[in-house]
Formats: C-alpha cells, structure tokens, sequence
C-alpha cells in the first residue's frame, strides 16, 4: 500500500486530487512577431523525470517559463496539477522552479541558509513561520552542502551557487521540480552531487521536468525525453544518444539542423542531434 503525505493545511481541489503535475494542449508562444512553440501537447505523469532536450534556440527555456507563468501563452492551455496557469487554483506551494543561470548572490550579501530560507517566502506569506531554520538546513542537505550553511555564497563556485538555488526550490517540499539548464557551467563535481541529489529525489516520487543539452551525468536518471526543434516537439519518448560529436563537453549546440526531417514530424525512431 502506498501512502502519500501533505504538509498541514494543503487540501486537493476536485480539480486537481489526481491530476498530472503537468499537461499542455496545442501550446503556443509568441514572443514580438516570432512564434516560438507551436502546438505542444504534453502530459508528465506523477512521479516521472523528463528531460527536455533541444539546441539552442529550439523552445526549451520558453517552455518551461510558460508553465510557471513567466511567459504568456497565445495559444492553447498549459495545466499544473489539473489547474490553468492563469487561475488562482494553482498551488504554486506544490511547484519548485529553478531558472537558468542565475546567481544564488544576487548582488546581495547572504548566506546559504538565508538564500534558502527565501524559498518560503511567496504568496501572502511575507515572513517565516516556525521550522523555517530547520527546513532550510534539510535542504541543504539534501544538496550536500549543510556544512556551509552559514557562508556567504558570494565565495561559493557556480555550482555550489546552483546547488543553494536547488536547495532554495527544494525548501517548499515541492511534488513538481523544475530546472532550466542546471548542468551549465558547473564542474564535474557539481555535476555529480546534482545527479545524487536528483537520484534521491526521484527516489521519494518527486515529478522532475530537467531542461539539458544533453543528458550527461543525468543520463542513468531521466525515464523519458522530449525534443524540440525549431518549437516544435520532434520526439516523446525513450531517451536518445546524442550523435556522434554532439555529446562533447565543447559542444555548443548553435548550428542549424537542416538535415533533420519536418519539425511537425514526430518518431519514435528519429536520430536526434542536438
């Protein structure tokens, strides 16, 4: 039998008791006059780890910024646990979100735990409640790095500094974690504390949507891919290899792919290369 716990005073909807963390309908997003997604239909069932995959420029960030509400959606409907986005029956308390390259510093002195500690802080909720201080240490614990908790994280490396980001999302005990870009510009250690941490979660049900390049250390983790070309989803399913080259650590992942077949054009055969 499996038994799943809530922190007091969080309630399911009807809308939402049962729901996928996430599902989208025919998706678009236009950015100026550029249509950057076209069409996206996607449904992560809970418990499951996706990779978004794609070269730059191919989507990926625009996504996940949409389901979070940073981006406005033209067209179609994007739901977090049964609830519209653009509703107030999102319970953003059930979502952790970390953005692509941004600094745990901020330019504003702080340690690690404060950093943390301001993942409670959301809503109407302004200051901390009791616990606060022992949530934010098992959080960074969780990304290894409790030892540090009281350095500022100004001296930390670009890791460190994104494992405290991850620490900051994790606070809120999040079902739904989702992380743009966290294996860029980290070193190898980094990169394998990030793994174990991810590992672990998955571990306890977490629901992850990871944006990569390639899926690197994280590879033994992701159950299931998604590519993008050009906006559009060019596979749903089983992780690919990357091709030969593309898996390179100096692989820049810029170039044109106009040897790939028509991005409407979906397969469960297709050889990537992103």
């Amino acid at each position: 039998m499996r038994v799943t716990t809530r922190r007091p005073g969080r309630v399911d909807s009807p809308a939402t008791a049962g729901a996928a963390p996430v599902r989208t309908h025919d998706l678009s997003v236009v950015l100026g006059a550029a249509t950057i997604l076209r069409g996206i239909d996607l449904a992560i069932p809970a418990g499951q780890t996706v990779a978004l995959l794609g070269a730059n420029g191919s989507g990926k960030s625009t996504l996940v910024k949409s389901l979070v509400g940073v981006l406005p959606i033209a067209k179609g409907r994007a739901e977090l646990f049964g609830a519209d986005i653009t509703s107030r029956q999102v319970q953003w308390s059930r979502v952790g979100y970390v953005p692509q390259r941004v600094t745990a510093a901020g330019g504003v002195p702080a340690t690690a735990l404060e950093v943390v500690s301001s993942g409670l802080v959301h809503g109407r909720r302004l200051r901390l409640g009791a616990g606060a201080r022992d949530r934010a240490l098992a959080a960074l614990e969780q990304v290894g790095l409790a030892d540090r908790a009281h350095d500022g994280v100004r001296v930390f490396s670009g890791g460190q500094q994104q494992r405290v980001l991850i620490a900051r999302a994790l606070v809120r005990e999040p079902e739904l974690l989702i992380l743009d870009e966290p294996l860029a510009g980290i070193d190898r250690r980094s990169k394998e504390a990030l793994a174990a941490t991810l590992t672990d979660l998955r571990a306890r049900g977490t629901t992850m949507l990871i944006v990569l390049h390639e899926l690197g250390e994280l590879g033994e983790l992701v159950q299931r891919a998604v590519v993008l070309r050009h906006g559009r989803m060019v596979h749903d399913g089983a992780p690919l290899r990357a091709a030969r080259g593309h898996d390179a650590a100096g692989h820049d992942h810029v170039h044109a792919h106009e040897d790939q077949p028509d991005p409407g054009t979906r397969s469960p055969d297709l050889k990537v290369e992103w």
